[in-house]
């Protein structure tokens, strides 16, 4: 059965578009340093074809039907884009939310002698873009979500850099709080990069590292783990007074893992274990003043 507002759709769907982007033009929703009129209109002209043809089947209240999927999809499309855009939540909802009065006008022109029926179309169609309008926050923000979670990962693997201070030697610089997330990151990090290397000893600094409490502890001594079962020996180096009492005071059991105040000391302790010498020719050309 053809509803009244598929009706209305389908007889003014170029006046509605007129309306449409008129309503949003004067009351200050467009943002031309964003998007372009012909970019908006070519927008609005999707919607009201689709959303036409959503409506033809007379089932207004659920918008998760087959009959919406392809207004759906174009929504999803939409919130996605206008959230990388720069657009809020609210603008996005507001596109769809903007309609009701072009489309509201149009059904009191058209049953004006039938109020009865002004009011239960008026109630439907404010039900159906409530849903839809709220429907593109949702996408907005599950994108923006997306975004934000994408660059956590990005920063997370741009603080975990393991560099190759020496042959069959890595280091780990850790800076920032140390939390279950992070420290997976680092230690599936430091593992790939000693089967990359071949690397027999890893240090992990820890000078940059605020604070170290029982969970850092255990977090440390995980990775520690994990390295060993490589076949890798593991370092602890910037280990400062304060963390040592800290760690004490905690009852944080370090036993078997070899720790130092520095990088330097760490960096020494590993080529004494490997039984190689630096000489001062490979000194200089390690620090590039060769």
């Amino acid at each position: 059965m053809t509803t009244r507002i598929h009706a209305i759709l389908k007889k003014y769907p170029s006046e509605l578009l007129t309306e449409w982007l008129n309503v949003m033009t004067t009351g200050g929703m467009r943002r031309d340093a964003l998007m372009k009129e012909a970019e908006l209109r070519e927008q609005c002209a999707e919607f009201l074809r689709l959303l036409t043809q959503a409506t033809e089947q007379g089932n207004l209240t659920d918008i998760t039907g087959a009959s919406f999927t392809q207004a759906r999809e174009m929504l999803e499309r939409l919130s996605r884009s206008r959230s990388l855009q720069g657009f809020s939540p609210a603008e996005t909802a507001t596109f769809i939310f903007s309609l009701k009065q072009p489309l509201f006008d149009r059904l009191r022109g058209e049953y004006a002698s039938q109020p009865q029926v002004v009011a239960e179309e008026m109630w439907t169609a404010t039900l159906l873009l409530d849903r839809l309008g709220l429907y593109t926050t949702e996408v907005h923000q599950r994108a923006r979500e997306e975004v934000i979670m994408r660059q956590q990962q990005e920063m997370l693997e741009l603080s975990t850099p393991v560099v190759q201070l020496w042959d069959r030697i890595v280091c780990l610089p850790l800076i920032g709080t140390l939390d279950s997330g992070r420290t997976q990151t680092v230690m599936e990090t430091l593992l790939q990069r000693i089967v990359e290397t071949g690397a027999e000893i890893a240090i992990i600094d820890i000078t940059g590292v605020p604070t170290v409490d029982t969970l850092t502890a255990q977090h440390l001594i995980k990775t520690v783990t994990a390295t060993r079962l490589m076949g890798a020996e593991c370092v602890i180096s910037g280990i400062r007074p304060q963390i040592a009492q800290t760690i004490v005071h905690l009852g944080v059991d370090l036993a078997g893992v070899v720790t130092k105040s520095s990088v330097a000391g760490a960096f020494n302790w590993a080529l004494k274990r490997l039984n190689q010498t630096i000489s001062a020719q490979q000194s200089l050309r390690a620090s590039g003043k060769a």
